[in-house]
């Protein structure tokens, strides 16, 4: 019966959820010199497809603009299924929030920089996220404003 017992923490699957490109001002905006600003915004979720199976999702969305004109618009949902069982309630938060979205990173970081060259950029390389820094931000928003996380 030990074997029941016994953590388990797999990954089952990890694939690329939703993909989107825009490139408005195309192809004018190939005949630009200027180096594009770049603004990235990002978040992961965390949901239950059944009992001890999780879908984590991390979603990088990147814009990239010369003034007001937008050069490309990129959109990676990077998704994982991992199988977490006989866990302590009270790790099941932070490994869905750190731990997972730490192994998909890698993934759509990959996926970002091979779209944008595909669109014929230069590659836009990721920094490295700290996904715990994030969660531990999260964690004090919500206990500030009243909220309990769902474990």
């Amino acid at each position: 019966m030990t074997e029941q017992q016994a953590p388990v923490f797999s990954i089952e699957k990890v694939y690329a959820k939703d993909i989107s490109l825009e490139i408005p001002n195309a192809p004018q905006v190939f005949l630009e010199r200027e180096n594009p600003s770049i603004e990235l915004q990002l978040h992961d979720s965390a949901s239950t497809i059944e009992d001890g199976l999780y879908e984590v999702v991390v979603t990088a969305t990147i814009t990239a603009k010369n003034g007001e004109n937008t050069v490309f618009l990129v959109e990676v949902a990077q998704a994982g299924v991992f199988q977490l069982r006989n866990l302590p309630v009270d790790n099941l938060d932070p490994i869905l929030g750190v731990a997972c979205p730490n192994i998909i990173f890698p993934y759509l970081r990959e996926t970002v920089s091979d779209l944008v060259t595909r669109a014929g950029f230069p590659p836009v390389l990721l920094a490295p996220i700290n996904f715990e820094a994030l969660y531990q931000q999260r964690m004090q928003q919500a206990q500030a404003s009243g909220e309990v996380p769902v474990q």
